[in-house]
């Protein structure tokens, strides 16, 4: 939900799920919209395919867990230098876990 507007608010983004947790990455890091909105309103709406999730949103910092999720999203995107590091985006970008409740609706 927008923070300001209340409105629902849509993105698409490149995301990985261990369990029943999605993680995403925020290259803006805290700057963006979709962060801060979050932030103000940790509960969220997530469609994947016809499927729809409820979750809680939350910010991973320093746990074994965020660099879980950096290693997840640079291998499932091909985000590795040559050397087989993370790319600078998958080092550096904020990591957000959402927790689903359960699946809300078919679509």
């Amino acid at each position: 939900m927008g923070r300001r507007t209340g409105k629902p608010h849509k993105i698409e983004i490149w995301f990985g799920m261990d369990g029943s947790t999605l993680y995403l990455l925020s290259g803006g890091m805290d700057k963006s919209d979709w962060v801060k909105n979050l932030i103000r309103n940790s509960k969220v709406l997530v469609r994947l395919g016809r499927h729809t999730f409820a979750g809680n949103a939350r910010i991973v910092r320093g746990v074994p867990e965020e660099e879980m999720a950096r290693r997840l999203l640079a291998s499932k995107y091909q985000e590795r230098e040559a050397d087989g590091s993370l790319s600078e985006w998958a080092r550096t970008a904020l990591v957000v876990g959402i927790d689903f409740e359960n699946r809300l609706q078919e679509n």
